[in-house]
């Protein structure tokens, strides 16, 4: 595991933007796993600066998106009106503005007519694309993982989650709140790939910002692991796994100095 530390927000998310990049480059028809929330927006906007200044072409990438909301979801293919679910997020964030085909994007169905179904579907469809090939991810305020909440078996694979009270409420503070909907409105049910199929990935980048998540950042990467902090499930990762962090949510890290001699030394090999 790679732990990478950046002076700001805006660092850490053209570092993990690169990184990406360089993937789409080597292999122009990679399966990307994307996630949603506000950590990788910066990472998403350096993406569409890359394709439209730089001609980072995605025409031939595939994704897949980490989670979505039970009881909501959207037609990609189709105009629809403002609503607050990831499938519109991913649209409005990144899909429409990098010439990705629609087609080859894929967001959990919050609106199946068989949930259950759907997320064997969705294993099936990932395991059909050939696997994916990098795992974007950020970091719960609770240390999970996608809509993984505290207790999530560490093999889980895709399947429908009830989400705690903490995450309803960090929800409701970034997605909701602002567009004028009530905590009612919020759903309770998730759609979310597991730990198990996360941890499939050949590479997974995981990004974090700011002193909140400090301390989570530190249990994770240097705690146990344990289905409380679903993330550190990144310790059992088999292939490449990398931290991305700002000063800020690495000041809780013992080794810190260690973390940024071996990027040193890795730098000049």
């Amino acid at each position: 595991m790679d732990v990478l530390i950046r002076a700001d927000y805006d660092q850490m998310s053209k570092t993990a933007a690169g990184m990406i990049a360089d993937l789409v480059r080597k292999k122009p028809d990679c399966v990307l796993g994307l996630a949603t929330g506000g950590t990788p927006i910066g990472t998403y906007q350096e993406l569409i600066r890359l394709h439209r200044e730089e001609g980072l072409d995605f025409s031939n990438v595939r994704t897949f998106n980490l989670d979505e909301y039970l009881g909501i979801g959207r037609d990609l293919s189709k105009p629809y009106p403002l609503d607050q679910s990831y499938a519109r997020f991913m649209y409005e964030e990144l899909f429409r503005n990098i010439g990705i085909p629609l087609e080859n994007t894929s967001v959990p169905d919050g609106l199946a007519n068989d949930p259950e179904a759907f997320c064997d579907e969705y294993e099936k469809a990932i395991c059909e694309a050939g696997g994916v090939d990098l795992q974007l991810l950020g970091i719960g305020g609770d240390g999970h993982w996608a809509f993984n909440e505290p207790g999530s078996s560490l093999a889980s694979r895709t399947r429908i989650e009830v989400l705690t009270q903490q995450t309803l409420d960090d929800n409701y503070e970034l997605f909701y709140k602002g567009a004028g909907f009530s905590r009612e409105d919020m759903p309770h049910f998730a759609i979310t790939m597991g730990i198990g199929t996360i941890l499939g990935a050949r590479s997974l980048i995981m990004l974090a910002n700011g002193k909140r998540k400090a301390d989570v950042v530190a249990a994770a990467l240097e705690g146990p692991v344990t289905s409380r902090v679903t993330a550190s499930a990144i310790q059992l990762h088999a292939g490449k796994a990398t931290v991305i962090l700002d000063e800020d949510a690495a000041s809780g890290l013992n080794d810190v100095d260690f973390y940024k001699h071996t990027e040193k030394i890795k730098a000049m090999l």
